[in-house]
């Protein structure tokens, strides 16, 4: 019995010496780790993407594409940021992206897409605003 509490005793010793090094996991460039940090928004409204389709006799055609995605809505607090818009199918793969940077002012900007989007592919629009 006293063989028995002395290996459950070591084991709590270890476990509670594991855990704590873990409870105490700091990140930074030379390190392996995990975190989890809660990302707020640059705005609280919403944002609207919409495109139009062009016809093109050219690859991915012959058919209509999409070149240009327009985002309004664009708040003060989201100006001079980097930006991405993906173009998916209906299975949630990437057609396309188009990045660059939120512009100064205004309430809208546009993403260019090169080569053009086949439109009857295109299901969804994400934006993402980082920074």
């Amino acid at each position: 019995m006293k063989r028995f509490l002395l290996i459950l005793a070591a084991g709590a010793l270890s476990f509670a010496t594991v855990y704590g090094f873990a409870a105490s996991l700091n990140l930074n460039t030379d390190s392996l780790g995990a975190a989890r940090t809660v990302v707020a928004a640059c705005q609280a409204t919403a944002l609207t993407a919409t495109y139009t389709s062009t016809y093109s006799a050219a690859a991915p055609g012959p058919g209509y594409t999409v070149g240009t995605v327009t985002v309004n809505g664009l708040a003060a607090s989201c100006y001079s940021k980097p930006f991405k818009v993906t173009l998916a199918n209906g299975s949630d793969v990437s057609l396309g992206e188009s990045t660059g940077t939120t512009p100064n002012s205004g309430t809208s900007f546009t993403a260019t897409f090169a080569p053009a989007v086949g439109a009857s592919s295109v299901a969804a629009i994400s934006v993402v605003i980082s920074g």
